[in-house]
């Protein structure tokens, strides 16, 4: 009877352990660097003090969301690996469903900004699954940990985090409603806060700019994005490559290279194969890849290196460019 009892009071004791560990945590903005943050807010964006701080304290630091940016990946995913994630049988149906759809307003988004439809539907499908993987973390929570919470990048979450409060007081939204990634990235396009302030748009002309429900908002936005970043309608993004026998230069090897240094003329002239309409003197850069069957080589021209302003990564920009040509080309199949 004695152990019986025992037992009882060990599962009780962890119950109640448990449940501790699973109360919330709220921002305490009595701490010198929030309180600091307030003093900003009301001085320098004409918040209210005691309405802003009545936001701040209810907004949580969670743990998960400082393990989830501070842990190292489990292991460096290789082009093929990566490629994996987005290029399925799946993930191109639900874009062509996506562009059939919403046909009419993508063609409208395409012809005012000259962003190609191709691109806004990889953009949405490697970010978001077309919506149907946004995030569960409340904005605010998330911004408000990485701010306060997380050391090596609080002067850039510091700044979301303002542009959020800015961003929710111009919208007219909740603050405390809007949910995204643990890093504060929302709705379907994925946009920082600072992001959307810059580059939303309101693509149908009702006053708001939606980009968790409205996909004209969504798709405009994107598009706007691109051409704020030096989108040139109607150019390459990207060219498969070989290497000849006159290339003498090192081995290539996988990087993260994020700016063209060449042009057409000049890899040409070191051995670099492709084929392209551009002009000799167009930037592009060598691009190295781990693919399925070995290393695969690219070129990549002006508009990749804009896809790396959206997510600094030249496999994310290849992992997009494919994406969306493959649902092109599963409408064009559809459609014919």
């Amino acid at each position: 009877m004695k152990n019986r009892l025992l037992a009882v009071a060990a599962i009780f004791a962890v119950s109640v352990s448990c449940s501790q560990a699973a109360d919330p945590v709220y921002l305490d903005i009595t701490r010198p660097e929030v309180a600091a943050f307030i003093d900003e807010m009301v001085a320098q964006h004409d918040f209210q003090r005691e309405s802003l701080a009545g936001v701040l304290a209810k907004a949580e630091i969670k743990q998960s969301i400082i393990d989830k940016i501070s842990k190292p990946a489990e292991k460096k995913l290789t082009w093929a690996e990566y490629r994996k994630i987005f290029m399925t049988k799946e993930r191109i149906r639900a874009g062509t469903t996506f562009w059939l759809e919403n046909r009419d307003m993508l063609e409208r988004i395409h012809k005012e900004t000259g962003v190609s439809i191709e691109m806004i539907a990889g953009i949405i499908g490697v970010e978001t699954y077309y919506g149907r993987i946004t995030g569960k973390d409340r904005v605010i929570d998330a911004l408000a940990t990485l701010a306060f919470d997380y050391p090596p990048r609080s002067p850039f979450f510091h700044k979301e985090l303002r542009e959020f409060l800015i961003l929710a007081r111009e919208e007219e939204i909740d603050a405390m409603g809007p949910v995204g990634s643990y890093a504060g990235a929302m709705g379907r396009p994925q946009f920082m806060p600072s992001s959307f302030r810059a580059y939303a748009v309101d693509a149908t002309g009702d006053g708001k700019r939606d980009i968790w429900n409205n996909w004209a908002d969504v798709a405009g936005s994107v598009a706007n994005y691109f051409i704020e970043h030096g989108w040139r309608s109607g150019e390459e993004v990207a060219a498969q490559a070989t290497l000849s026998n006159r290339w003498d230069g090192p081995v290539p090897q996988p990087r993260n290279t994020l700016k063209a240094t060449e042009t057409v003329e000049s890899l040409s002239n070191k051995g670099v194969m492709f084929a392209t309409d551009l002009c000799a003197d167009s930037k592009g850069e060598l691009l190295t890849y781990e693919g399925d069957d070995g290393t695969e080589h690219w070129v990549g021209f002006h508009n990749f290196f804009v896809i790396t302003k959206y997510n600094r990564s030249v496999m994310y920009a290849l992992a997009a460019h494919q994406l969306g040509q493959a649902i092109a080309m599963q409408v064009m199949a559809d459609a014919g």
